[in-house]
């Protein structure tokens, strides 16, 4: 709740002889001058007659609010909690994370990148198949430890949150584990992520409005996203429409090989 009315859009008043209207705060004062001038505190409006506290809902933080949270520089483990009178209490777990402004984080795509391709990537996992690339969990692991920081982002529906989530914590190559970092998903079905990605081969849609929110965060005049791996065109032009440097993207096919995108025919592999 804010402590003044000047972070309230509007206020719902219903004055006796006149239908209901919607009016600014101003207008309030000017009509009633019930409210005095310079901070407002939220018990005036209690005095009001039949008058209500509007607020407008919002799914990002002020910096104040983030502030409050007190988190520490890394992985922050969170719990939501809904409580209703015949439900219960239901939770749900996350993860903040707190980066400087001038860490250099690294992109990786899910499907095909870290699994050997889109549609099975979906589905072995489930059924206990390790579907990783080879030498995938040693090369991230390796880079994290030269300082950067890893993001992953897919075009799977939110709904596979869970179980994705739990695959990158599985992946375990010879004691060496992925590197943990933000999860990014699409705010859609299932349905509507796969054909999307499978059917209509445009995961870059989300991608790019995706990492461009993400882009904002981070001084304009600083390279935020330092290098990035995909396995499609489309993960390529959604790299480099976030300012991905070119030379610092890289491809993956179904063989394990990694092209380097600015120098066609530059191949290795996760393992070399």
């Amino acid at each position: 709740v804010p402590s003044d009315l000047s972070d309230t859009a509007c206020i719902d008043f219903h004055p006796p002889s006149l239908p209901p209207r919607r009016l600014s705060v101003e207008k309030i004062e000017q009509l009633t001058g019930v409210l005095p001038s310079g901070p407002r505190p939220i018990q005036a409006v209690s005095e009001l007659p039949n008058a209500q506290v509007s607020y407008t809902k919002a799914l990002r933080l002020t910096s104040k609010q983030l502030a409050s949270l007190k988190l520490q520089e890394g992985h922050n483990d969170v719990v939501f909690s809904v409580t209703t009178q015949f439900q219960g209490t239901t939770r749900c777990q996350g993860t903040i994370y707190l980066w400087n402004w001038d860490d250099k984080v690294v992109i990786s795509d899910i499907d095909g990148t870290i699994t050997k391709s889109d549609t099975l990537g979906h589905i072995l996992p489930t059924l206990g198949k390790d579907w990783t690339h080879e030498g995938i969990a040693k090369l991230y692991h390796n880079v994290h430890k030269n300082g950067y920081k890893f993001l992953y982002c897919s075009a799977r529906a939110i709904g596979m949150a869970g179980m994705t989530r739990d695959y990158l914590q599985w992946v375990n190559e010879s004691g060496m584990e992925l590197p943990r970092g933000p999860l990014l998903l699409s705010p859609s079905s299932l349905f509507t992520a796969l054909h999307r990605e499978v059917i209509e081969k445009k995961p870059e849609t989300f991608k790019i409005a995706c990492l461009g929110d993400i882009r904002q965060l981070f001084p304009a005049d600083i390279t935020a996203f330092y290098a990035a791996f995909g396995n499609r065109p489309n993960d390529v032009y959604a790299y480099k429409e976030v300012g991905v440097p070119e030379d610092r993207i890289f491809t993956v096919n179904p063989r394990g090989e990694l092209n380097q995108e600015k120098i066609k025919g530059a191949k290795s592999t996760y393992v070399h």
